[in-house]
């Protein structure tokens, strides 16, 4: 009996046991072929004399003589047998499935079985698979080089250790020998079945021929087209051959190749089996076995009959065949590839703007993307196989992407819309298919209990479906009716069943029907993956990357791109449960073409966004004030009409002419960068994220990645500094160009969904920051060297002053011309552009590097007040007596040094306080709520506060450029000078007599001619001025790291100052002082600028009359002018 065969449960197993079989030996075969990943016993040199030995006398081995060859697997057998189980163990499950195929295939051949693939779809699908994937098997395993090796080097250490051969190793040794020549022992042992095959095989003579027409045949005959005719667009797509028209044309090209080789006889005697055969032969020039492992048809067809008497016709059938598919084939996929893109791109519109057409259409989306499944596979195994070719352009398609991404449309759009195709097909099933199965079950004349039984199941399942089920969201399980229907047409398919589907055409038909009905209702997925699977790419690297290089060149093929990335999502349905030693690779391998693949693509976006950058920022240079002088200057001219420009001279178009366009048909720059924006912004929008072997892929993220760096750069760039000349870039002008920058990426929100807002934030927080994410230097950096090294440094030499009129450092004349106008650089505009750009981190950063130079002058400055530390303590005492002071005086050298380093000092805190004071105010104009209470905060803050609550407070107002009685970073930095060995009597004497040191030196500044005061800059032109504020701050925060009264200290010190300018006027010791006035202002800039000091303590100690001679002079030695 049939049923007792189990014909469909064993077609069944063994195809899906012979693809994992297939997929292990195509897995041995890579592994053993790559040097890096293949077996460790075979590579190395102490096991080179086993590997020559076990390949001479396999399989008849000695393993137990005293053979020397042998002795190095005896030393590490148990890291061979380790090594190579896995090997043996798949060498051993093909023996098993070559032994289960022809057990399956005797009795097919005793049962005398009936094929016909639009008949017994499943059957005879199922059988032809079979051959064919036991054909590939022992192809696969002829071309693994190494197999007696891994066979032989396994049983030798299996014997070493347990004394005994494997018992399964004679009969695999000798099945390995038997397939030397694969082709040989395949040909005798399918003899047998030639009839059962050769009648599968013609059951494809009028299905393959309809299939392989050329692209002009498929357009005259409008092929997909749902428009072709408009009156039937809702009738239902159907025929009698359904499940056929969706078979790919690989699969039968490789059954019609392979089966009619296995068995060529049937071509001498049976002339449709030749022309069947020939027909195929002149499609392609090779077939794929697994994945990137092809037969060469035409070479291997013609080896084999070369090897055959009496077949010489067949010799020269196949080179007529092969001449005619060098000649022709390429160009007929070509012509079929133009017309699919065409074709499926009308299907994709239609059923996007009317996805209620997917019901009664369902079939034409599976006919799509099966057809162009076929041109792309096609045409990659033939990109990477067919090397020599007259005509290399039919093997290279530039708009590749255009098709592979309508296929993803087709697939996405089955996938969205389920619900729809499962209400139609449910009714369909329900209140057609059931009617009309119902009514053929009637009229069958014969019908056997079994088959009745299963006919009856199939009417009441079907019959008991409802329209609730699918809004319920109910899932549907319908395998078990498909699998029932595949084991009734192999009891049917029998040549002595009572009932036998020869004979009922209609019940066949109607349930292939009915089977591809049902696949629409639970099998979507497995469909998809059936027509429109592509994870051959995976396999074909090279071609993948020269396919996506190729269409990322041609500007029509850009919006199609993200194909590319959504093919690697292809790559995870193509393992198998037997071989999951190879998902890290192929997942690896996955993820780096995607991501690859995303990166470019984001790089030619980000790319393209900047260039759009740059020519906005170019046309906003232009309305910088600097380049408005010409124009001013030729108004001026103008006006008071003066000579014209010559006609030589160039005339500098004014901003905005670039707009002015006289003829729209004239493509410009920006246009063409648009244009191309536009369309690698789609490829960004087509999907938001889809899924890679478990990882979720978000495109957008990619390019916010490049742009982010490429933004990065770009502002790095626009800064213009450079480390040899010490030029940098104004800020203002750096700020006006990232506005620009930032106002043209906004644009892109137009484009892409894309959070433009948060990339520029991201991108400006990190300029913020000493180093940026990659670890590149910021602009935070490279504007605090500069102003450190380049404009700071030169203050500190007096070639520029600090300006407290002015509010900004100015350029002192002289012989050696600056490289910069420190005005430019230092004035209010400039450090509130740099405050907008840095932002209170970078300015933290700055001022700690400040803070450093400070540190390292106050530790100049103690180094000497301790080698001076006796004079400084008799001068401390003995101040107010003139006579013995300036004995002391000539004891005390090195004063013109101590206030050097003070106005050194005294210019870096200047310069912190002048971009304090515009962090403040940028603060205030962006967020004044948040400046406003720490104000108040701050000002809470009373001299009995404790000193922690002070120092806290003051650190936030710090940070938020609010000015301090106590710089809090100062105190910091000064804190970390002090070592654990120093006492705090030590460092607050040491600092009591620095004080002292500065007092006595203050009188050394008039006799330097730089220490002039000028009115214009409302400081001296040395700088000296700058003591100021360096005794105040450096004494506030010398004392409270020391937790000391800074008042006394200021007070004791304004007393000594008093007194040794007080000594000058009365020139004791006969010296000439030249700017002795300018000095005693110095005295009272000092108690001016103190919070702790008043003009009340000055004038106990220091004459005011002297002071307001001292300003009356210094200011009539200045003449005025206005304008």
């Amino acid at each position: 009996m049939a049923y007792q065969h189990k014909l469909a449960e064993k077609l069944t197993i063994l195809n899906e046991r012979g693809r994992g079989v297939l997929i292990r030996i195509n897995y041995i075969k890579k592994t053993c072929s790559d040097p890096k990943l293949r077996p460790s016993c075979l590579t190395e040199k102490s096991m080179e004399s086993a590997v020559k030995y076990i390949n001479k006398k396999f399989p008849n081995i000695d393993f137990r003589g005293n053979n020397q060859n042998l002795n190095n697997i005896q030393k590490e057998k148990s890291e061979v047998l380790k090594t190579l189980t896995s090997f043996y163990h798949t060498f051993i499950d093909v023996m098993e499935f070559r032994d289960h195929v022809y057990e399956l295939l005797n009795t097919i051949d005793a049962c005398q079985c009936f094929f016909n693939i639009t008949v017994n779809y499943e059957f005879t699908k199922s059988y032809l698979d079979l051959i064919v994937t036991y054909t590939s098997v022992i192809l696969m395993l002829s071309r693994i080089d190494d197999k007696k090796v891994l066979v032989g080097m396994y049983n030798c250490a299996h014997e070493m250790s347990n004394g005994a051969s494997d018992p399964a190793y004679p009969r695999l040794g000798h099945m390995l020998l038997e397939y030397e020549p694969p082709w040989k022992k395949l040909t005798e042992e399918f003899g047998p079945h030639t009839k059962a095959v050769t009648e599968a095989l013609l059951s494809l003579q009028y299905l393959f021929p309809r299939r392989n027409l050329s692209a002009e045949q498929w357009r005259s005959a409008q092929l997909l087209s749902l428009l072709s005719s408009a009156a039937t667009m809702l009738n239902p797509a159907h025929n009698e051959t359904m499940l056929c028209e969706y078979l790919p044309m690989e699969v039968m090209e490789r059954w019609i190749i392979i089966g009619f080789l296995l068995c060529y006889g049937s071509l001498s005697t049976n002339l449709p089996s030749l022309e069947l055969w020939k027909s195929a032969l002149k499609s392609s020039l090779c077939i794929t076995l697994i994945r990137d492992e092809v037969l060469l048809v035409h070479k291997v067809s013609e080896d084999f009959f070369d090897g055959l008497k009496g077949h010489s016709k067949r010799t020269a059938d196949i080179k007529e065949c092969r001449e005619y598919a060098v000649a022709n084939s390429g160009q007929i996929h070509r012509e079929r590839r133009n017309f699919l893109r065409s074709a499926v791109k009308e299907l994709v519109n239609i059923l996007s703007d009317e996805p209620g057409l997917l019901g009664p259409k369902a079939l034409f989306v599976f006919m799509a993307l099966s057809f162009s499944r076929d041109e792309v596979c096609w045409l990659v195994r033939h990109s990477e196989h067919v090397l020599k070719t007259k005509t290399p352009e039919d093997y290279v398609d530039t708009h590749i992407a255009e098709l592979l991404f309508c296929m993803e449309s087709l697939r996405a759009l089955l996938r969205r819309h389920t619900p729809v195709l499962q209400r139609y097909h449910l009714q369909y099933l329900a209140q057609f298919d059931a009617l009309a199965l119902n009514d053929i079950v009637q009229s069958l004349f014969v019908c056997p209990e079994e088959e009745s039984i299963l006919m009856s199941s199939f009417v009441s399942t079907l019959s008991s479906m409802t329209l609730k089920q699918v809004d319920n969201g109910e899932e549907f399980d319908l395998r078990g009716l498909r699998l029932d229907w595949f084991r009734l047409q192999s009891y049917a398919s029998v040549a002595k069943a009572p009932m036998n589907l020869r004979e009922c055409p209609q019940l066949a038909h109607l349930m292939n029907m009915i089977v591809f009905h049902t696949c629409m209702m639970d099998g979507i997925d497995g469909l998809i993956q059936e027509t429109s699977d592509l994870s051959i790419f995976c396999f074909y690297p090279r071609v993948f990357e020269k396919m996506f290089s190729q269409s990322s060149d041609e500007l029509q093929m850009l919006r199609y791109l993200i194909s590319f990335p959504l093919l690697c999502s292809h790559f995870s349905k193509c393992t198998h449960s037997m071989c999951p030693e190879e998902l890290p690779l192929l997942e690896k391998k996955s993820l780096h073409f995607c991501t690859s693949f995303l990166e470019e693509i984001a790089k030619q976006t980000s790319n393209i966004a900047m260039e759009i950058c740059a020519e906005q920022r170019n046309l906003s240079d232009k309305l910088l004030p600097k380049h408005c002088a010409q124009t001013i200057s030729k108004a001026r001219n103008k006006q008071q009409k003066k000579q014209a420009a010559k006609r030589g001279e160039l005339q500098h178009e004014k901003p905005g002419a670039e707009s002015q366009r006289k003829d729209r048909a004239v493509v410009t720059n920006m246009d063409k960068l648009h244009l191309t924006l536009t369309e690698l912004c789609f490829t960004f929008n087509y999907s938001s994220h889809f899924t890679v072997w478990e990882h979720v892929v978000i495109p957008a993220e990619y390019l916010l990645t490049q742009l982010e760096t490429r933004l990065s750069k770009t502002i790095i760039r626009m800064a213009n500094y450079n480390q040899t000349t010490k030029e940098i870039s104004r800020p203002s002008e750096l700020l006006a160009s990232i506005r620009a920058y930032v106002e043209s990426l906004h644009t892109l929100s137009s484009y892409i969904n894309v959070d433009v807002t948060r990339l520029v934030k991201n991108v400006l927080l990190q300029q913020t920051q000493p180093l940026d994410s990659l670890g590149e230097q910021t602009i935070t950096t490279l504007y605090t060297n500069w102003y450190l090294e380049g404009l700071l440094r030169q203050a500190s030499n007096g070639t520029i002053t600090h300006s407290p009129t002015m509010r900004a450092f100015m350029s002192q004349p002289s012989e050696n011309e600056q490289s910069f106008s420190a005005q430019e650089y230092s004035d209010i505009c400039e450090l509130q552009a740099l405050s907008e750009l840095i932002g209170s981190y970078g300015m933290k950063f700055l001022g700690e590097n400040l803070m450093w130079h400070i540190t390292s002058q106050v530790n100049e400055l103690k180094k000497l007040v301790i080698e001076n530390m006796d004079v400084l303590v008799q001068m401390r005492s003995k101040f107010d007596r003139p006579e013995e002071m300036a004995a002391l005086r000539k004891r005390l050298p090195a004063g013109e040094n101590v206030l050097k380093r003070m106005t050194i000092i005294g210019v870096i805190l200047s310069f912190r306080a002048m971009t304090q004071d515009t962090l403040r105010d940028v603060l205030h104009k962006h967020c004044p709520y948040l400046a406003g209470p720490i104000e108040c905060l701050r000002d809470f803050v009373t001299p009995d506060t404790d000193i922690k609550v002070t120092l806290s407070v003051f650190e936030l107002a710090s940070a938020a450029g609010i000015p301090c009685d106590i710089d809090p970073a100062l105190v910091s930095a000064l804190n970390n000078m002090r070592t654990q060995n120093s006492s705090l009597d030590e460092e607050y004497k040491l600092a009591c007599l620095l004080l002292v040191y500065i007092a006595v030196s203050l009188p050394v500044l008039a006799f330097d001619p730089g220490s002039f005061y000028s009115r214009q800059f409302g400081g001296h032109t040395n700088n000296i001025h700058c003591i100021a504020v360096a005794v105040n701050q450096l004494a506030a925060a010398m004392l409270t790291t020391l937790n000391k009264n800074i008042e006394e200290q200021l007070k004791e010190f304004l007393l000594i100052a008093s007194s040794t300018l007080l000594q000058l006027g009365q020139n004791v010791e006969g010296l000439e002082s030249k700017n002795r006035d300018s000095i005693y202002l110095l005295l009272h800039l000092i108690v001016e600028e103190s919070p702790f000091l008043t003009l009340d303590m000055l004038e106990s100690c220091f004459p005011y009359v002297l002071l307001r001679n001292s300003y009356r002079d210094v200011y009539q030695t200045v003449p005025i002018t206005l304008g």
